[in-house]
């Protein structure tokens, strides 16, 4: 019953007024990196939701678009800009996922809606992720987020889907915002965000 109705409409509701209360900062934030991105404050990107349905997530835009000489984008360490890094570390680059909530795409709490040519390279259980609705935070996110291995993400978010209910949900909200302030695993060990998948051969 949760799942199937109450947690969508604590959802609708807990975004709206979510949106209505960041509203300041969601401007604020907008315009620092409009300056920052040569007017470009949002990145959109398209992401399987649930049932493996592709949808665009939008994010506030915490890298910049610089090239190195053959056209190819340089590594994100080289891209992040100063505002970006603080956005990211304090998860404001989040924010804007809260549209995609209301528009359905996504929900508060599930796995985190990852690349689409990631979709077939993972295995019969890892695909399990995509029963539910994606989520901004999750299990994995709360239990290291950037800084497990693929593996263990997966097997955390398949866990998650298993396992559902508003009590759990409560628990993933509250150690989300405890992880906001303590800024844990938000970098994996040799990158500034999460590796690329390559497939069932990572550890």
């Amino acid at each position: 019953m949760y799942n199937r109705f109450f947690k969508r409409f604590f959802d609708l509701i807990l975004s709206i007024i979510g949106l209505i209360i960041l509203s300041p900062l969601f401007i604020l934030v907008t315009l620092l990196l409009a300056f920052a991105n040569n007017g470009k404050p949002f990145f959109f990107q398209q992401r399987p939701g649930k049932n493996e349905k592709i949808f665009k997530v939008i994010k506030f835009k915490t890298m910049n678009d610089k090239k190195n000489v053959d056209e190819n984008l340089l590594p994100d360490a080289e891209r992040i800009t100063k505002i970006g890094n603080f956005v990211r570390k304090t998860s404001l680059d989040e924010i804007p996922q809260l549209i995609n909530i209301i528009k359905g795409n996504m929900s508060l709490v599930g796995p985190r809606p990852l690349l689409v040519e990631y979709l077939p390279l993972y295995n019969t259980e890892q695909k399990q992720r995509h029963n539910v609705r994606p989520g901004i935070t999750g299990w994995a996110q709360v239990n290291g987020r950037n800084a497990i291995s693929w593996a263990k993400k997966f097997e955390l978010d398949v866990w998650y889907v298993d396992n559902l209910s508003f009590r759990i949900d409560l628990k993933i909200m509250f150690l989300t915002i405890k992880k906001v302030f303590v800024r844990e695993g938000i970098n994996s060990e040799t990158s500034v965000t999460m590796e690329y998948f390559t497939g069932n051969n990572l550890p």
